[in-house]
């Protein structure tokens, strides 16, 4: 089993074809889902699943959490989009990584996060931090 960080292959498909709405308050609802060392998501992976997912604790449950999206922009020639960071409060989760995926659109599969190792709370707060929105480091960006 096994993590890789990556946009995902049937997203970069369908922005060509029926496009994602990431337009803060208007558009679709993108989630996040957590996911122990078990899980196995990569490039391939074209939907959230449960599988492997992690256990409902706190104000995690299943299916994970609604990203707050940030209207896309450009940053000179790349296009990005960035959320805004999200908590689960009074959880005790061990995570891996996270799929980000348009609950509007069946769950399609966005991109999925490898944590690098796993990351714990224990009846804490569980905080994804996303990276500063610009070309080199937006955590979605078309170049």
């Amino acid at each position: 089993m096994a993590i890789t960080q990556a946009v995902c292959t049937s997203f970069k498909q369908e922005i060509l074809v029926e496009g994602h709405n990431f337009t803060a308050s208007t558009g679709d609802t993108f989630k996040i889902a957590l996911y122990s060392s078990s899980a196995t998501l990569s490039a391939s992976t074209t939907a959230y699943s449960a599988t492997n997912e992690v256990s409902d604790s706190g104000t995690y449950s299943a299916g994970g959490g609604s990203l707050t999206s940030v209207t896309p922009t450009t940053s000179g020639t790349t296009a990005i989009c960035d959320f805004a960071d999200i908590s689960f409060t009074s959880a005790t989760i061990t995570a891996r990584g996270a799929l980000i995926y348009n609950s509007s659109a069946s769950n399609k599969a966005v991109c999925v996060l490898d944590f690098g190792g796993d990351k714990t709370s224990t009846s804490g707060t569980f905080t994804i931090q996303f990276p500063a929105a610009d070309s080199s480091n937006a955590i979605l960006r078309l170049a």
